[in-house]
């Protein structure tokens, strides 16, 4: 097995200013910050294809850019890989008290309640820290992660505000009469013709669909993947329909297309 202090040493020799790699040596976090979200992707594909020589290989390229990120900051003096991997050990044994502790947490729900409490006064003491006093109102929102995906990032504003307290009276209709409310506004909007009154209804929209796909322990971006692979399965078998017809999608009617989904819906 090759040991990570290998893995270290390439990394640092292609960064070296004088014997390196002349792309390595160019890159700072913000050019590699995309490539850490495209590897991360990468491994969901992985997974959805139950793929796992590929699973492997792309942890391997999402590792590398955890070794890129702990190099340039090594460069500058603020942290290493050691410290990474250090602050991750901590905090595992500090968040499962009922694995390396005395606390007690016998089910999944119990183990992410402790696990969220636990979050929160950590919040709270690096909050006193940093001289910024305990805020529990302004800290709920904090670290919620600007470049998470749109969708993702709903979700754990929603599921934020509902553990805040920020909630309906009634938790089953509620969510679902307020949807009803949007797709009402977004229908307004849509009357009206003003393509910016669109566009806040429909993320007015899809914000409400991601609070109740929270409260029913969905994650919508998940959800939306499936709907996406979904679709493009029966849009590609649809496509190989109209070839063994020897036909295009443009040049038939609508009940022909409504027919060949039907078909493709029924093989996908």
């Amino acid at each position: 097995m090759q040991s990570i202090q290998e893995l270290l040493a390439i990394m640092a020799r292609l960064r070296d200013p004088d014997r390196g790699c002349p792309w390595d040596i160019k890159q700072n976090f913000q050019t590699i910050a995309p490539y850490t979200i495209e590897e991360a992707y990468e491994v969901l594909a992985a997974i959805d294809a139950n793929d796992m020589e590929s699973l492997r290989e792309e942890l391997g390229d999402l590792l590398l850019q955890v070794i890129f990120h702990s190099q340039m900051a090594a460069e500058a003096d603020q942290f290493n890989f050691g410290d990474v991997v250090q602050g991750l050990v901590d905090k595992l044994i500090r968040r499962h008290p009922h694995v390396f502790g005395e606390a007690v947490a016998q089910t999944p729900d119990a183990v992410k309640a402790n696990w969220d409490a636990i979050k929160q006064a950590e919040k709270a003491l690096k909050q006193q820290q940093n001289g910024q006093g305990v805020d529990t109102a302004n800290s709920v929102m904090s670290d919620v992660p600007k470049a998470l995906p749109a969708l993702l990032r709903a979700d754990k504003i929603g599921s934020r505000a509902i553990k805040a307290g920020f909630d309906w009276p009634d938790k089953t209709l509620g969510p679902w009469q307020k949807l009803q409310e949007e797709l009402s506004e977004l229908a307004a909007a849509k009357q009206s013709g003003n393509k910016e009154s669109i566009q806040e209804e429909i993320g007015d929209v899809l914000f409400c669909i991601a609070n109740i796909a929270a409260r029913h322990d969905i994650q919508p971006e998940m959800a939306l993947h499936q709907s996406n692979e979904k679709f493009l399965r029966r849009f590609r078998r649809m496509e190989e329909l109209l070839r063994q017809q020897n036909n295009r999608l443009n040049e038939i009617d609508v009940n022909a297309k409504l027919e060949l989904w039907q078909q493709a819906k029924k093989s996908s």
